[in-house]
């Protein structure tokens, strides 16, 4: 995997921070400007016209087209996997003679990617050449509307929401990859998508990856800047992560990657998502929940299901990550692995009751 370092830390170096641009005027641009603040899709110059391809690290891909429900062409990229892939350091996976390609991928995982605010989606390309070489992973790399060469013009509910269900919905109808387990990997405003996606889609996601996100963009305000913490509440585009993993059952697996030196989101924000993540219910006594309304609740764990709710999930905190760079720290990709690896023993989510 070495030799996939060197590119992932060039990533590093020219990603942007979440919060890029934030702090630079006052509270009429924070109220009416917001948008082109959160969501620096032309930084850095070139973003949107500029965007690598996968072939250009040694990749196959299908350059993908996503039409959107609201009329929005969105330009993606798809990696599904092969039994054999040329790239060194690929990691083998048994296969027999008579398996196809696409049998092949149909039982490797799925991911999909949600890349930060700043920069197009062939800037994480070397991220995807590690799931997809080094882990064995198919990849949709989604490109959110009004980043690289997606049309459109980036919004939290009416956009970005839609862009990312859309890219669910393409895997849930696709020939083989819908036979796949689906896991969001969600990187600082990403991982907001990701909860989102799953608080909404929970019988549809088997495991969350995130990294460097935050509890709520209001939230994130009064440090990203602190001149304008007082007027945080004119801040329209929400993510209100803190209110809705809670949401997503305890059965569903996640993995919390957080750079302790991020300067960007606070480490109170990674923290405190854990311990939320910590407290969610597990789908059975939701169940119960649900039978018994709020007054008869049978279940006393539902009030207080402690660590054991998620026991499947884990925290990794990296002592010298910063926001852009914790990607490239000793042992993230190594905890990366040791989770997915971990998903083969643990049993998927069980359905709603009907």
């Amino acid at each position: 995997m070495s030799n996939l370092l060197p590119t992932i830390e060039s990533f590093a170096k020219g990603t942007v921070a979440t919060a890029a641009g934030l702090g630079t005027v006052g509270v009429g641009l924070l109220f009416f400007g917001q948008n082109y603040l959160i969501y620096p899709s032309a930084f850095p110059p070139g973003s949107r016209t500029e965007v690598p391809v996968p072939t250009d690290f040694d990749l196959p891909y299908q350059d993908l087209t996503l039409n959107t429900p609201d009329g929005v062409k969105l330009r993606c990229y798809l990696l599904t996997q092969r039994k054999e892939l040329s790239n060194h350091g690929a990691k083998h996976i048994p296969s027999s003679e008579e398996e196809t390609d696409e049998q092949f991928a149909a039982r490797r995982p799925t991911i999909l990617m949600f890349h930060g605010n700043g920069g197009n989606v062939g800037h994480r390309i070397p991220l995807a050449k590690v799931f997809y070489v080094r882990l064995r992973c198919n990849v949709l790399m989604l490109s959110y509307r009004g980043y690289g060469l997606s049309e459109g013009n980036p919004s939290e509910k009416a956009g970005i929401r839609i862009d990312a269900q859309c890219a669910l919905d393409h895997v849930l109808s696709h020939e083989y990859l819908s036979q796949t387990p689906i896991i969001l990997y969600g990187q600082s405003i990403g991982g907001a998508v990701a909860i989102d996606l799953a608080s909404r889609n929970p019988h549809a996601i088997r495991a969350l990856i995130l990294e460097n996100t935050f509890l709520s963009l209001p939230r994130l305000v009064p440090s990203a800047m602190p001149v304008l913490g007082p007027f945080a509440f004119l801040c329209h585009q929400k993510w209100d992560s803190a209110s809705k993993v809670t949401s997503i059952p305890a059965e569903t697996p996640m993995l919390l990657l957080s750079g302790v030196q991020d300067e960007v989101v606070p480490r109170e924000h990674m923290q405190e998502l854990w311990q939320l993540v910590q407290k969610r219910v597990p789908r059975r006594q939701r169940d119960l929940h649900a039978e018994e309304g709020s007054d008869g609740l049978k279940d006393e764990s539902i009030k207080n299901p402690g660590a054991g709710a998620a026991k499947y999930s884990r925290f990794v905190e990296f002592n010298a990550g910063m926001h852009n760079d914790t990607c490239v720290q000793q042992g993230y990709w190594s905890a990366i692995s040791e989770f997915l690896d971990s998903l083969e023993s643990i049993p998927p989510i069980p359905p709603a009751k009907a």
